[in-house]
């Protein structure tokens, strides 16, 4: 890992933790297992300012391109749970892929278990969109 921990910016922390909490009952044994590695990667994360989070490092929104050792290569966005869109390669931070990536940056490989088995994932490029404020803003107007 890049950074030595994962990196977090203090809003979308708040923001996952609280999702993290309600979201206790997924039906899905492997996408509970992931919720609860990247719940107890929380307990250990950096986290920052928005002015100090490196640009490389995968947070809401950002776009990822990811590959695995059997070849397989995608570029996919990182999302709220409401925004996610399969079509659109809109994956939500509720899901096995997107619990995995959250918090890592640029250059990382991460093995997580998938519904599919173990895999070991490369993130090849991370690229921002411009800045955060959207999330920010939606976090302060959602009801749960």
């Amino acid at each position: 890992m890049k950074y030595g921990s994962l990196i977090v910016e203090k809003s979308e922390y708040v923001y996952l933790k609280r999702i993290l909490n309600i979201s206790g009952y997924a039906e899905d044994f492997e996408a509970q297992k992931s919720l609860q590695r990247l719940s107890d990667e929380l307990k250990n994360a950096q986290v920052v300012d928005e002015s100090d989070i490196p640009g490389d490092v995968i947070r809401f929104n950002s776009f990822i391109e990811v590959s695995s050792q059997n070849g397989w290569k995608n570029t996919i966005q990182l999302v709220k749970p409401t925004e996610k869109d399969a079509k659109q390669n809109k994956i939500s931070i509720l899901t096995p892929m997107g619990a995995a990536l959250f918090g890592y940056s640029e250059g990382d490989s991460i093995e997580w278990d998938f519904p599919s088995g173990k895999k070991l994932i490369k993130l090849e490029a991370v690229k921002q969109v411009e800045k955060n404020k959207q999330l920010e803003t939606s976090i302060l107007k959602t009801n749960y």
